[in-house]
């Protein structure tokens, strides 16, 4: 991993405290993931400088924001980053337009990368810039805040649960945006969340995080597929795939979805072929035979090998590791079904349901 932040930093305070020591990469959606008092804010709030760890340090993009061995502290004002929290915050008496202008006012014009109208452009805000923020939905604020968190022309953006106060509805009109800005900023963006669902559709790397401290730090689909993990995600448990529409069958309005070493069918999402995807196959969803299965209602059966098999969170239940191809997928089956199964062994893995997140 080519790391262009690293962080570390130590705090404690109220009976809690923050210990980690991290290596990021300096683009893509960074996920800090983890239970409510697993250390994801406050370790947000000490990249951001609205909290101070002693014996701190923190680099970004090759610059030194903290390092009190040297006695190097940037206040939050001198820090290039973009911060979005889980609600909006917008000067309630300036309509949208001066609520970004007001946002830009703090970067000199000879250091701004994106222009007010790109950040606009981006969150689809452009029939808001006259209104009021009391006047738009919580969907819509949340597009002006990133907007404006974008107008400072940050290094990096940082982003609390920002879909945690809006309703599902909202949430699915905000999430088309997120995704927009996955593909099109060259920056790392730390989001906070700890909604499995969100991370398996935005992140590129996850850091797993627990009680203060880091126990996974690496890309989403390798991390997802650990068995390692203490951190249990039950109902959650999957993977995720980076794919390739590779073909549509518009009679039955589904779409073949190709990686490395198998495909999947999906219900189909209108991408055009050679359209890059990415699927969500949940353990739930997948069970494991010793031989192909004839005459079943499933579409997709793949044959790979198990590589590993680890406790579940119910004493009558295991996870099966299966290597696909270059892909890996986990079926949660019953201890008694697992019997005759050991690493190593061939099996055809059969997919139930396949989420299609982008």
């Amino acid at each position: 991993m080519n790391a262009a932040i690293h962080a570390q930093f130590k705090l404690a305070y109220s009976g809690f405290t923050l210990d980690v020591d991290l290596d990021l990469p300096g683009r893509g959606v960074i996920a800090l993931f983890g239970h409510s008092g697993s250390g994801k804010t406050a370790l947000l709030r000490c990249i951001a400088g609205l909290e101070r760890a002693n014996n701190g340090f923190l680099a970004v993009n090759g610059r030194v924001w903290q390092d009190d061995s040297q006695r190097v502290y940037l206040p939050t004002y001198q820090r290039p980053l973009g911060y979005v929290f889980q609600e909006a915050s917008l000067f309630p008496h300036l309509n949208v337009r001066r609520n970004l202008e007001y946002g830009m006012k703090r970067v000199p014009a000879s250091e701004r990368r994106a222009s007010l109208e790109q950040a606009i452009s981006l969150l689809g805000i452009g029939n808001l810039l006259t209104q009021l923020p009391d006047t738009l939905s919580g969907g819509e604020r949340q597009r002006v805040a990133i907007a404006h968190a974008l107008a400072v022309s940050p290094q990096l953006l940082l982003m609390d649960e920002p879909l945690a106060a809006l309703d599902q509805a909202r949430k699915q009109e905000i999430l088309p945006y997120l995704e927009q800005l996955h593909g099109e900023l060259n920056i790392p963006i730390l989001y906070v969340s700890h909604a499995a669902d969100e991370v398996a559709r935005l992140a590129d790397h996850i850091v797993v995080m627990e009680a203060g401290k880091v126990l996974a730090n690496g890309p989403l689909s390798d991390t997802l597929s650990r068995l390692d993990l203490p951190l249990r995600l039950g109902e959650d448990t999957g993977v995720v795939i980076d794919a390739t529409v590779g073909l549509r069958e518009a009679q039955w309005h589904l779409q073949r979805a190709d990686f490395v070493g198998g495909s999947v069918w999906v219900r189909d999402s209108g991408a055009a072929i050679g359209a890059s995807v990415r699927i969500r196959i949940l353990a739930r969803d997948v069970s494991v035979a010793l031989n192909r299965l004839d005459h079943t209602s499933i579409l997709n059966q793949l044959e790979g090998k198990v590589t590993a098999i680890a406790e579940d969170d119910h004493a009558g239940q295991v996870l099966v590791r299966v290597q696909v191809g270059a892909a890996v997928l986990l079926a949660r089956i019953t201890r008694r079904s697992a019997a005759d199964l050991v690493p190593g062994r061939p099996v055809w893995v059969q997919v139930k349901s396949v989420a299609l997140m982008r």
